[in-house]
């Protein structure tokens, strides 16, 4: 189900709780949200759709969509000044980035799986991660 973004300022400053199993269907709306915002938005954290759980859905290199549940950076190299709009947020806002990050989630059997990634999705999985732990740019 297509949800609305939530665009309240102290909701989004919550860091979110770990996901679990019980979060499937955030994972499903979460997904359809993306997937209907796709022309304008490379990736979504659930506080976004009024969940606070610390799931993300990304939009890799190949045009499929990445989720990762309970993301965490492990590892981040080349510090850069990036600026960046955001679905919640009206305008750009200026926020360092990384070029390279090493990143430590769960997938949709919960299995540990480690990624490398860079450039645009890298930067998407910052920028995700951040609403998850209650930053905004």
């Amino acid at each position: 189900m297509i949800r609305p973004i939530m665009k309240k300022r102290f909701f989004l400053c919550q860091p979110s709780e770990s996901a679990d199993v019980s979060d499937a269907r955030v994972v499903e709306d979460l997904v359809d949200t993306l997937e209907a915002h796709r022309a304008t938005c490379v990736g979504m954290a659930a506080n976004m759709i009024g969940e606070r759980k610390r799931i993300i859905a990304v939009i890799d290199d190949d045009g499929g969509i990445l989720v990762m549940r309970n993301p965490r950076i492990e590892h981040s190299y080349g510090p850069y000044e990036a600026e960046e709009g955001c679905l919640s947020l009206e305008g750009v806002r200026p926020t360092r980035r990384y070029e390279r990050i090493v990143v430590v989630y769960e997938d949709e059997v919960f299995r540990q799986c480690t990624i490398e990634s860079s450039g645009r999705v890298a930067q998407a999985i910052q920028h995700e991660i951040d609403h998850c732990n209650g930053i905004l740019i």
